[in-house]
């Protein structure tokens, strides 16, 4: 459903198993950049309204799970601690060449935030399924459905208002370049990398 091209190396999971500290401050943090995402695409595109009245949900939504995960940070008696720069989310932005029009910007971005969602719905598929701590688990099989509605409705956005045939094939590409980045990645306890 997701279209990634390389999945996640299950030993991943080992990883943020033997750090769920690092990896529930990252992804709060990660909870944190989606909502800032879709109150930059509110404050960019404010003449999509049917994108703004989306992204007003969505905003709302991701500082929920923000609190959510904050919330089992506290309950482990641990501080949220420091923000941290997302090398997978930075590299990412680099496929899109700069310029171009105002529409082609907004589809890019659309683009970017749908994969995004895809990797981390990914990555929380793994840890509802492999992480031992039960309750955890079914707290990421619950954050995995939301990311997956995400995902698709980036998706839905980018064919909406970019050329049907060109979207897909520049979604092809970011697919493509987004494996060989994971590629990569995934050694360390954060969501995406």
């Amino acid at each position: 459903m997701l279209g990634l091209k390389l999945p996640t190396d299950p030993r991943w999971v080992n990883i943020v198993e033997k750090n769920i500290d690092e990896i529930l401050t990252d992804h709060a943090f990660c909870e944190q950049k989606a909502a800032s995402t879709a109150i930059s695409l509110i404050v960019n595109f404010p003449d999509y309204p049917e994108l703004v009245t989306e992204m007003v949900a969505l905003a709302r939504e991701e500082m929920g799970h923000f609190k959510m995960v904050h919330d089992r940070i506290l309950a482990r008696g641990k501080t949220l601690g420091r923000y941290r720069k997302d090398d997978y989310v930075v590299a990412l932005m680099k496929f899109f060449p700069k310029g171009g029009s105002r529409k082609d910007n907004l589809v890019h971005r659309l683009l970017y935030a749908a994969l995004i969602e895809a990797r981390s719905c990914e990555r929380f598929r793994l840890l509802s399924e492999e992480l031992q701590d039960a309750e955890l688990a079914e707290f990421y099989r619950k954050l995995m459905v939301s990311e997956a509605g995400h995902y698709t409705m980036f998706l839905k956005y980018a064919r909406k208002y970019g050329n049907r045939e060109e979207v897909d094939r520049k979604w092809q590409d970011l697919l493509a370049y987004e494996a060989e980045l994971v590629r990569g990645l995934g050694k360390g306890e954060t969501v995406h990398g």
